[in-house]
């Protein structure tokens, strides 16, 4: 292997520092910041992370590191395999993490494929999570803040990325990533960090669905657990399972999305407890410790990138598929969330739950 490498730099404060470090540990790298969309297509008026002023700060920081920086134009990819995704997923009242996809067809599929082309062997960013090789087998684990770790966001990378992927801040914690930026006279040093979606920023998922794609959604019937109507909903897409603000009802105690249903056209209502289960199902697996689960497993998981690890009995249920059994009963389980397992702080693999 060279030691030629891409780094993303979005122009935040992390891949900035990232890019310094494999400079000081003496990779060629090239820096790149990613345009994957317009804000006018997106209907969008404030500064996101695709914003002219995040370009000049990633340019900024290559500047002052002496190394060439691009700007490569993946907005049709990433409006078909992150917009488009994410569209489609709400249409059928799924609730999607847009930064995993983005993450599995953008950073590290197509910005792997350009890295290929510029000769360069690895693709860096600016990502807290750390990749190790045991017994010839690269393994995906957390990184060792807890505050920022980002495995969740990454279980989809194969054998064959993580063989090419270089995570420099794994090891570090966010303020050590500062101090770095600080004292190396970074102008992005203080820069806040990115919170939302970065083409939803003010999180009205279902206003930036309508304007994207000029549909309107019908409204329908909120009804409790029996079936008892108890008001009219404003579209399908508006919802998510656990929501119980911005529902527009006036209701005598507090009551929670627990089940949409397509068919009918209906929001069903419930009672905190009715959002809790023990078990569910995933699809579109990716497996980083093993090729496959050969026998059932006791591993710890999440379905949320900020839920805390709860333990488990998994099994394999099919090439592309596996069964999920909770020790204690897990909150508002979501379909198009993703599902990932850990042993310890390894990442067994993920996929997404039906």
């Amino acid at each position: 292997m060279n030691n030629k490498a891409i780094i993303a730099m979005s122009g935040g404060v992390d891949s900035s520092a990232a890019a310094y470090l494999m400079k000081e540990k003496g990779y060629d790298i090239i820096g790149v910041t990613l345009k994957l969309f317009d804000n006018d297509d997106a209907g969008i008026r404030e500064k996101t992370c695709c914003s002219l002023s995040d370009v000049e700060d990633a340019k900024s920081v290559a500047k002052r590191l002496g190394i060439r920086h691009y700007t490569f134009n993946f907005k049709d990819d990433f409006r078909e395999n992150v917009i488009g995704r994410f569209i489609c997923a709400y249409e059928q009242c799924r609730t999607p993490n847009p930064c995993i996809d983005c993450n599995r067809y953008i950073k590290f599929q197509k910005l792997g494929s350009r890295a290929r082309e510029l000769d360069c062997d690895y693709v860096a960013t600016g990502h807290y999570a750390r990749i190790e090789k045991e017994n010839g087998r690269f393994l995906l684990k957390r990184g060792i803040d807890p505050r920022k770790d980002q495995s969740y966001v990454l279980y989809s990378l194969t054998q064959e990325q993580l063989a090419h992927t270089l995570f420099p801040l794994g090891g570090m914690t966010k303020d050590e990533v500062r101090k770095i930026a600080e004292e190396q006279g970074f102008i992005n040093a203080k820069k806040r960090d990115s919170q939302d979606i970065c083409f939803v920023p003010d999180g009205d998922y279902a206003s930036f669905i309508e304007r994207y794609t000029g549909k309107s959604y019908p409204n329908g019937n909120f009804v409790d657990m029996d079936g008892n109507i108890l008001g009219e909903h404003k579209g399908l897409i508006r919802y998510t399972i656990g929501q119980r603000k911005g529902l527009g009802l006036a209701l005598p105690k507090p009551m929670y999305v627990c089940r949409i249903d397509t068919d009918r056209n209906e929001v069903v209502l419930g009672d905190d407890a009715d959002l809790f289960s023990k078990s569910l199902d995933a699809y579109d697996i990716n497996l980083i410790a093993a090729d496959r689960l050969d026998a059932p497993i006791n591993v710890a998981a999440k379905t949320r990138y900020s839920q805390k690890l709860a333990s488990t009995r998994v099994w394999q249920t099919g090439e592309d598929s596996i069964h999920v059994e909770f020790d204690e009963p897990q909150r508002a389980i979501t379909p198009g969330q993703a599902v990932v397992l850990y042993d310890g702080d390894t990442v067994v693999g993920g996929g997404v739950i039906k």
